[in-house]
């Protein structure tokens, strides 16, 4: 029996978004891996001890999905490393994982730390041409571009059963880490002007404290849904409802329970994923965008790489 670790971003996190993710790894691993036995392990902190010895144990070590990578991985909070961690941590898989943000190319001394933590037998799962574009630059060759793992079961036929028209409600996101006070503020008085009912989530820990913040004054009746993963799955499968928000994956979320979304782009992440598979987006300030969404039929005509996903989760078929 071979051994499966896995680096999941979902453990001690504060962003409900990496269970999204993490959910659509563990189907792909459950099925490909279904025979191994698999370990999860945290990587939002230092590893410790224990940590490093499953990866060296292990035939392979998955890191899940989220943007981990970057020109300055040593000082990275994303994927947190020192030198020392190199002596154990090697034969790294990438799956959907993403760059942490626009950054100059890595120096010499990042190249090498990029090549010796990866697996060099199979190849890599990134989730934009961004990331694909910086690996390459790092030497990396074994690369495939299969967009985030949310997006691989989003078959055509579920995508043309979304509707394309208004709906009466509508759920909205916002950003604590990157706030942008004026602009969240106008988007709720656009959403308030257009939508009868409006629903907010916080996906991420210090969301409600933020709205709290854009909406004090306002008077304006807006529901909270529960700060958790179930919640909202039940939330966006029994009501009939827009999304419109700065969060990526409450978005994902959205389109694959059968919702509209249109996401406010507020940094690398849905700016180049919605690049590659024609994601409803638009930069945050760009009212006329989002205006343009509510008001028009828009269908879900995503371009996932459905083709390029098979070849590399094929790889895997006599592991």
């Amino acid at each position: 029996m071979k051994k499966i670790s896995i680096l999941d971003p979902s453990i001690i996190s504060y962003n409900l978004g990496n269970e999204i993710i993490s959910e659509s790894i563990y189907k792909f691993v459950n099925h490909y891996f279904s025979n191994s036995f698999t370990v999860k392990l945290q990587f939002t902190e230092r590893l410790r001890k224990i940590s490093k010895k499953h990866i060296q144990s292990s035939d392979l070590t998955i890191l899940a999905g989220t943007n981990s990578l970057s020109s300055k991985m040593l000082f990275l909070e994303q994927f947190p490393i020192s030198i020392l961690d190199l002596f154990s941590m090697k034969n790294i898989l990438l799956c959907g994982v993403g760059w942490f943000q626009y950054e100059d190319k890595p120096n010499f001394i990042d190249k090498k730390i990029i090549n010796h933590l990866l697996n060099n037998k199979f190849h890599h799962s990134v989730r934009d041409s961004y990331t694909f574009q910086m690996l390459n630059d790092s030497g990396v060759r074994n690369i495939i571009n299969t967009s985030c793992p949310s997006v691989w079961d989003l078959t055509q036929e579920h995508l043309a059963s979304i509707p394309s028209k208004k709906a009466d409600n509508v759920l909205f996101t916002l950003t604590d880490y990157n706030k942008s006070f004026e602009n969240d503020k106008n988007l709720l008085k656009m959403l308030a002007k257009d939508y009868k009912n409006l629903f907010f989530w916080p996906q991420g820990l210090g969301d409600a404290k933020y709205f709290r913040s854009i909406s004090e004054g306002y008077n304006v009746d807006v529901k909270i849904i529960s700060p958790n993963l179930c919640s909202f799955d039940d939330f966006l499968q029994t009501v009939q409802v827009d999304y419109i928000g700065n969060r990526l994956h409450a978005g994902i979320r959205a389109i694959q329970k059968g919702r509209r979304a249109h996401i406010i782009s507020i940094d690398n992440r849905a700016h180049e994923i919605s690049k590659d598979i024609n994601l409803s987006s638009s930069i945050r300030g760009d009212f006329e965008s989002v205006h343009e969404f509510i008001s028009s039929n828009n269908e879900t005509a995503l371009s996932i790489p459905y083709d390029a996903i098979d070849t590399w989760k094929s790889q895997f078929s006599e592991f």
